[in-house]
């Protein structure tokens, strides 16, 4: 019983660190081990590598590893494009060459064997799409169309001059510093894409997060039907509880069982345990760009919106303070010229403190979430009234 309770560890270490990474940032995180365990991986552990660096190696050994940060992070490179081919394909390669042995079983169908192939290569599709599409570049050309489909709300968006391209930057647009460039309704840069997301490639984007959080989905249910299915005609069950006596209920056989399956199949156990996290924290990232989408709302502008009601929260805080300054100023000047009230008046009357205003987040471009969700599958740059102004 050493093995699995080894291998169980394994998981919940490996589980803790992916979560950690991912996740640890996540407000329902924050005070935790989780968001402490993040910062050290995201920024912790790399200062002290860098001071591991220059002491051992000097300064020059330490401008080389800022040099590749610098590349990796600050410039379009195709690093983590190619470590997503190398999971995807890896995975594929791993799960064909020890679970399709059990193809067709007990609760799985030959089908299988081939629709596994056409949901992998969807996916492959969709992360060309995202990967290689325009995201929505803003030029001289066309930037007064984009400046017309998206008006400014005067609030988070203003009318201003890209510093860096020197046109008018739209409303919601943004430049990004890696690929130096305005895009249009930009939402972030993704590293995995080395591209923008932005007006035109969001769709492909949200796409590509519903399709591999239900590819991971299906890869884990069906290696858990073929590990089923295997329990069921190797007649697992009926030799513990006939052959050697173990007790038919759940607490006498799952330790035995657990065994078998760790010690048999612990290559599809953990592989599916492996999909079943990653389809978890996708369907998270899923839910969280559904919902912008439905909203009408961007990333960058959900941070915008944070600032400003952050700011405008601070600002009414400060008007009532001076409100109530001011209050108290005024009655300690009358309160010598008039009797005291009595205790019971004080005690049931109001405060003089004024209420602080509400911080209300008016969002002028959430139209409906049917129409948002229309304009993300056919932006507003490729409808026919965008290409009928760009004509006039």
């Amino acid at each position: 019983m050493d093995v699995p309770w080894l291998l169980v560890a394994h998981g919940a270490v490996t589980a803790l660190v992916v979560v950690s990474f991912l996740c640890g940032q996540w407000p329902i995180f924050e005070g935790t081990f989780v968001q402490s365990i993040n910062h050290f991986l995201t920024s912790g552990a790399y200062r002290h590598f860098l001071r591991l660096v220059q002491a051992a190696c000097g300064t020059g050994a330490r401008d080389l590893v800022l040099g590749v940060e610098q590349y990796c992070c600050d410039r379009p490179n195709p690093i983590l494009q190619v470590f997503y081919v190398a999971i995807i394909g890896g995975t594929y390669f791993i799960i064909v060459q020890s679970s399709f042995k059990y193809i067709p079983g007990y609760y799985v169908s030959v089908l299988h064997r081939y629709l596994s192939i056409v949901v992998v290569s969807i996916g492959a599709i969709l992360f060309v799409l995202t990967s290689f599409s325009d995201p929505g570049t803003v030029t001289s050309e066309n930037v007064s169309h984009y400046v017309s489909a998206y008006p400014f709300d005067n609030i988070i968006y203003v009318e201003k001059e890209c510093s860096t391209c020197k046109i008018t930057r739209p409303a919601r647009a943004k430049h990004c510093r890696i690929c130096d460039r305005c895009v249009a309704r930009f939402d972030h840069h993704c590293g995995w894409m080395n591209n923008c997301i932005g007006e035109k490639n969001t769709r492909y984007f949200v796409a590509f997060l519903v399709w591999h959080f239900l590819l991971c989905l299906y890869g884990a249910i069906i290696l858990g039907f073929i590990v089923a299915g295997e329990l069921k005609d190797k007649k697992v069950v009926y030799i513990l509880t006939v052959y050697y006596g173990i007790d038919n209920s759940f607490s006498g056989l799952f330790p035995h069982v657990a065994q078998w399956l760790l010690a048999v199949h612990n290559t599809q156990i953990l592989l599916a345990v492996f999909l079943g996290i990653i389809a978890l924290l996708l369907g998270g990232f899923c839910a969280y760009h559904v919902h912008l989408c439905l909203s009408n709302t961007t990333t960058n502008e959900t941070f915008k919106w944070q600032d400003y009601v952050f700011w405008m929260k601070k600002e009414n805080a400060a008007k009532a303070s001076t409100y109530t300054l001011k209050a108290s100023i005024n009655a300690g000047s009358s309160e010598a010229q008039k009797s005291p009230p009595s205790k019971w008046k004080t005690f049931f009357s109001r405060s003089g403190t004024r209420a602080k205003e509400p911080v209300v987040k008016n969002n002028i471009y959430d139209v409906g979430w049917i129409r948002n969700l229309c304009e993300v599958m056919v932006p507003l740059s490729e409808r026919r009234s965008f290409s009928s102004k760009k004509s006039e």
